[in-house]
């Protein structure tokens, strides 16, 4: 089989199963696993999956910049913002993280509901210009462009004065292997910042992120509430389940 024909074929396995196997796959085609986890390397290396350890995942399009991100999921982003609003009680402090997501969540904040908002997303803040009865606060720092929230050590000293009754956490991917991920580390290591200032964590996940993963971790599935969603039941929701995870159905 040409190298070409093996590439198409664990395309094809990733798109079907949601996840390759290298040792399987070397198996029942007569490979070597290291020419299986070299054609996963080079797949990666093009962004069309993401390597884990013995083999790899859908990679997430939810690692796009913020503009081409806007257009992805928009309708289960709105579904899953609605259910992740009715968890929000009057007058609490609520951690909005960056995100398409989390900016649907804000815009669907009833305008009657008194609360505390605080992100290191300026265009979360921006939507919340004319809810009149959101209290807004914004963490500064360096902007990252590509998510447009602001990270560095400057956003994370200045969450360490933050006491939320709720975190709204915005990833990339969700797997029940290999937990919460995001494209960058600086905005993972913010997102954990913020998780520790929260007496609670949500996961907001459009459909896109279920099953897919991307290269840096930001925390173990564990350390969340719950995972909010509008994924069709399947194996990767039943898998999460069976780990301990509360999955919140945004359907």
């Amino acid at each position: 089989m040409l190298a070409a024909e093996r590439k198409d074929l664990l395309l094809a396995r990733l798109a079907a199963d949601g996840k390759v196997v290298a040792k399987d796959v070397a198996a029942e085609l007569g490979l070597s696993e290291d020419s299986v986890r070299r054609d996963l390397r080079e797949l990666a290396a093009a962004g069309l999956c993401q390597r884990v350890y013995g083999g790899a995942l859908p990679v997430s399009p939810a690692t796009a910049d913020y503009a081409t991100r806007t257009a992805v999921s928009v309708a289960s982003k709105q579904r899953v913002a609605a259910r992740a609003v009715e968890l929000v009680a009057p007058g609490s402090t609520v951690l909005l993280d960056g995100g398409t997501t989390t900016l649907a969540l804000a815009r669907a904040l009833p305008p009657g509901l008194a609360c505390t908002v605080v992100t290191h997303s300026p265009t979360v803040a921006a939507a919340l210009v004319d809810h009149p009865s959101a209290e807004v606060f914004v963490l500064g720092g360096r902007l990252f462009k590509h998510s447009a929230v602001t990270c560095g050590a400057a956003a994370v000293e200045a969450a360490q004065a933050v006491s939320a009754d709720l975190f709204f956490l915005g990833v990339t991917g969700v797997h029940p292997a290999v937990g919460l991920t995001t494209g960058d580390p600086e905005e993972a290591a913010m997102k954990r910042a913020l998780a520790d200032r929260a007496a609670e964590t949500y996961v907001l996940a459009s459909v896109e992120k279920i099953g897919a993963a991307s290269p840096f971790q930001v925390l173990p599935l564990e350390r969340v509430a719950g995972v909010i969603t509008d994924a069709s039941p399947g194996e990767v929701l039943e898998e999460l389940r069976a780990g301990g995870v509360s999955v919140l159905s945004a359907t």
